[in-house]
């Protein structure tokens, strides 16, 4: 099943700014809030979807690539396959909703985000993946093996030495924040805070994890599975939400930026979505016409060589290039034509030759000679 468009499933326009953006997604969090639709799975699905579409919408760089690439821009992220969980879209409510948990006040249910306590997120890891021309031309799904910061089994991230050990702050009671009312000359003042004793986590550690020494994490290695769209190019960064370094006590994992490189074919060159080729011929099949094969992305093809073909002539195989990203439309292969000539003959060719060379056929004609190379090449881009 498609995904739907992120603009619809908000409902708002291509061009909308960031305020009504967020605007939006809050009227849409408040309506299919899980605590306002109990036992109502098409209402959690939506909910989901909302919160997919701001998490790409709210963010430039990842709304850039979308509004380009679409779906496939940000593919990678792991959306609707478990890269978003409700722990990491109750974490956006604090710039939706100006900190904390609305949800309490609105619904009476308790805040699953711990009132102001601070949730910590794992940091990005970034990678480079290296991609031949005929991935690159049909799209690839690649296995890395990353060495990152994981959730320690120990104390399964807690960062205690066990249950015991871990506990709700005394002096914030959990929200990770404490309160301060102080008598000034315009009256009483009260201010917030991140709690001293639990530096905002809203947890005690009385006794550390052996394994973690109370960090809650390990180093570890995950295979990951990245599907890299058709048509990437050099430098292009993609991003799989959630696939980076984990974060102690429960906080949300980093991203994962891979970084696309290309390995140069030994034949083909590529020129944005186009593929290039340079084809050396010699002077008599220039003269004469032949057939020839040559390599192509799918495979090797035969072409035809018309006889007085010129050097410096661009053949083109419609639709043998690179697909456009997320597009349907693909580049041509374009055939180079070049004569070579010989830099040593023997007598036997030379004799050959310097006939050739005197009769009417083998004297330059400019006025009956095809157009310039630059005059081709300019031709067939307008």
């Amino acid at each position: 099943m498609s995904k739907r468009d992120y603009y619809d499933v908000l409902g708002v326009a291509r061009g909308a700014d960031a305020s009504e953006i967020k605007s939006a997604y809050r009227k849409l969090a408040i309506k299919y809030h899980p605590d306002k639709n109990p036992d109502n799975k098409e209402a959690e699905e939506k909910f989901k979807e909302a919160a997919e579409a701001y998490e790409i919408l709210s963010n430039p760089e990842k709304r850039q690539r979308y509004d380009q690439f679409g779906h496939a821009g940000n593919s990678a992220s792991g959306f609707g396959g478990g890269g978003m969980n409700m722990d990491d879209i109750f974490s956006q409510f604090g710039d939706i909703f100006g900190g904390g948990n609305p949800f309490e006040s609105f619904f009476g249910g308790g805040s699953r985000g711990g009132g102001g306590r601070r949730v910590q997120k794992g940091t990005n890891l970034r990678i480079k993946v290296k991609l031949t021309l005929d991935e690159i031309a049909k799209g690839v799904e690649k296995k890395v093996k990353v060495n990152k910061q994981v959730s320690c089994t120990t104390c399964n991230g807690t960062g205690a030495k066990d249950k015991s050990s871990y506990h709700t702050c005394n002096t914030c009671g959990g929200s990770g924040s404490v309160r301060r009312v102080t008598n000034t000359i315009l009256g009483q003042m009260q201010t917030t805070s991140t709690c001293p004793t639990c530096n905002g986590e809203g947890v005690e550690i009385t006794a550390k994890c052996t394994t973690c020494k109370g960090e809650g994490l390990t180093r570890g290695e995950e295979t990951i599975s990245i599907n890299i769209p058709a048509g990437v190019s050099e430098g292009m960064q993609l991003s799989m939400s959630g696939k980076g370094n984990a974060a102690p006590r429960g906080g949300i994992p980093g991203d994962l930026i891979i970084l696309v490189e290309e390995v140069p074919h030994e034949q083909l060159k590529r020129d944005g979505i186009n593929v290039i080729y340079d084809l050396y011929i010699n002077f008599a099949d220039a003269a004469l016409g032949t057939s020839v094969e040559i390599p192509t992305i799918d495979g090797k093809a035969k072409i035809k060589i018309d006889p007085g073909t010129q050097g410096g002539k661009i053949l083109r195989l419609k639709g043998k290039g690179i697909p456009e990203v997320n597009s349907y439309h693909k580049g041509d292969q374009l055939i180079y034509v070049n004569v070579w000539t010989p830099k040593a003959v023997s007598s036997e060719e030379k004799a050959l030759l310097e006939k050739l060379r005197e009769s009417p056929n083998f004297k330059p004609q400019p006025g009956r000679s095809e157009k310039s190379f630059f005059e081709r090449i300019k031709e067939y881009f307008e």
